[in-house]
């Protein structure tokens, strides 16, 4: 398995509900590295770029006012098949269909309010760690 990096973001119910640590704990059980981390409000433009694949859908100002209600942690991630894994773990992106002991399943409540984005490629996390950390941002230990 190759050695993959990827970009969460620690959604503001995660941040509001105060289950950052929580999160952050099942993924240093799974071994996964922490390379970069910090607390940011999110911008219109940041939003916009990060999720332009929705921008024009008819919801996209209730996932804006979503972001913006509280700061976010962007966490830079990387482990072995980190991507999949990772995604595996936080459970289906609508957190009403995910199993319990999955992180959306146990935290999250709809399509919106799922705790964390992740990854879904090894592309978009390249581009999206670099949307959220400056080079001198990230750490190999």
């Amino acid at each position: 398995m190759a050695i993959e990096s990827t970009l969460i973001l620690l959604k503001t119910d995660c941040v509001t509900k105060q289950l950052c640590g929580e999160v952050l704990k099942r993924f240093e059980a799974e071994g996964f590295k922490i390379r970069g981390m910090k607390m940011i409000a999110m911008t219109d433009d940041v939003l916009k770029e990060h999720y332009a694949h929705i921008a024009d859908l008819p919801f996209f100002p209730d996932v804006v006012d979503f972001m913006k209600a509280s700061p976010v942690i962007a966490v830079a991630l990387s482990g072995e098949n980190i991507i999949e894994r990772v995604r595996d773990l936080l459970g289906p992106t609508d957190s009403t269909q995910a199993d319990p002991g999955t992180i959306r399943g146990d935290f999250g409540v709809d399509k919106m309010k799922n705790i964390a984005h992740a990854s879904d490629s090894p592309e978009n996390a390249a581009a999206e760690v670099k949307r959220f950390f400056d080079a001198d941002e990230i750490f190999d230990y």
